[in-house]
């Protein structure tokens, strides 16, 4: 079925494709200079020390968590079993890499309006146990970082951010993604800008740094500076250097026709993202005072992912009635996210626990969608958004 407003459209164009073909016409696919160029110019809009280019926004939450693994930082430094607060809705490879190295998952309700945490909720969550906070950006929306670094006040919680959904959101003027010690970024195909897949990591930590760049291929020493933060000296001699394995790592590697796509997107990026903030700004113009739906609260300035439709709880509207008018207005419509994520069979194979009542992220997961937004004016959209009675 094809729809007048689907969730995502292309955001290439000529440069795009050339770009493409220079890649092509070179014979070098593997990660090299377009990959390095990419990250340069992405860490450069960031605001943010260092740059890696991963192949996905998951795999990029991946190497967050084991680089955590293997810093000798003792501040940041985490072990198996150690407590990581998440928020109950979002997508599941937040969660999984914490399951994959041992960690205690605790999951805590998110705000109806945000639909980011509940930041009283957060608050009781913490305890002595607590050693990490996932911070996860829903929808182009920051969190409220100011009153999340209050909470973790002089505690020794490292924080991280999930931001593959919020590219080019600030908070305070800052760049979301760069308030935890690391973030992710995805540049998948229905994201902010496209590589068709791939994802980013940023951080100023400059040990984390050299982590990630073994982690990211093989857990080998090639990809390090001479001088580098985890095994310290390399060898002058590149054969001695071919296979020396330092840690335990993974082949996530992107690709050169990502890293020249990535080249060209991020030049495209402050225009993409000032559009979405347009589209923004005219559905809370349409839907702000509906009296059935309750549209996402902006927390600094959004970079708006997608646009959510949450049914009030006194509301006597159904999804089911909901999405059928969206259907025949033009809309293609998904839940957001994967709604409250603890209500899934996976969770049994979790060490987790709940904090409270997971009451919004029900209400999310039973009455909740999200329709798409798109870096160019769609003012039909909102025209029919209008109807919505």
């Amino acid at each position: 079925m094809s729809f007048k407003f689907p969730l995502a459209t292309a955001s290439w164009d000529k440069e795009e494709i050339d770009a493409m073909q220079r890649v092509i016409a070179s014979g070098k696919f593997t990660m090299g200079a377009n990959v390095k160029s990419f990250e340069n110019d992405f860490a450069a809009f960031a605001g943010s020390k260092h740059s890696v280019m991963v192949n996905s926004g998951s795999s990029a939450n991946l190497l967050i968590v084991a680089a955590l693994f293997y810093t000798k930082n003792p501040e940041l430094k985490l072990k198996r079993g150690d407590e990581v607060i998440v928020p109950a809705v979002s997508w599941s490879t937040t969660y999984y890499p914490l399951y994959q190295y041992g960690l205690k998952i605790k999951f805590v309700d998110i705000d109806l309006h945000t639909l980011n945490y509940d930041l009283d909720q957060l608050e009781g969550a913490v305890t002595d146990k607590t050693r990490a906070i996932m911070a996860v950006n829903l929808l182009g929306n920051p969190n409220d970082f100011a009153r999340i670094q209050q909470i973790i006040g002089k505690r020794r919680i490292v924080l991280i951010e999930d931001n593959c959904e919020s590219m080019g959101a600030t908070y305070q003027g800052k760049q979301a993604g760069t308030f935890g010690v690391m973030g992710s970024f995805s540049s998948f195909f229905s994201h902010h800008i496209s590589t068709m897949e791939g994802g980013l990591i940023v951080t100023d930590d400059e040990e984390l740094y050299h982590i990630l760049l073994s982690l990211r291929a093989h857990g080998w020493t090639r990809n390090l500076p001479k001088h580098n933060l985890v095994c310290g000296e390399k060898s002058d001699d590149p054969f001695e250097e071919s296979w020396r394995f330092v840690l335990p790592g993974y082949n996530v590697r992107p690709l050169e026709l990502e890293g020249a796509l990535g080249v060209e997107q991020v030049k495209r990026l402050p225009k993409l993202i000032e559009e979405r903030r347009k589209n923004g700004q005219l559905l809370q113009a349409t839907l702000e005072n509906h009296p059935d739906i309750i549209i996402q609260r902006e927390i600094g300035k959004s970079s708006w992912f997608g646009f959510s439709l949450v049914i009030r709880p006194d509301s006597k509207l159904t999804r089911h009635e909901l999405v059928a008018k969206l259907n025949v207005l033009g809309f293609e419509c998904r839940p957001i996210v994967a709604g409250n994520f603890a209500k899934n069979e996976v969770v049994k194979y979790f060490d987790s626990e709940v904090h409270g009542a997971l009451k919004n992220a029900d209400h999310i997961d039973q009455n909740g969608l999200f329709v798409g937004n798109h870096h160019f004016p769609m003012p039909e959209a909102f025209a029919e958004l209008g109807k919505l009675a």
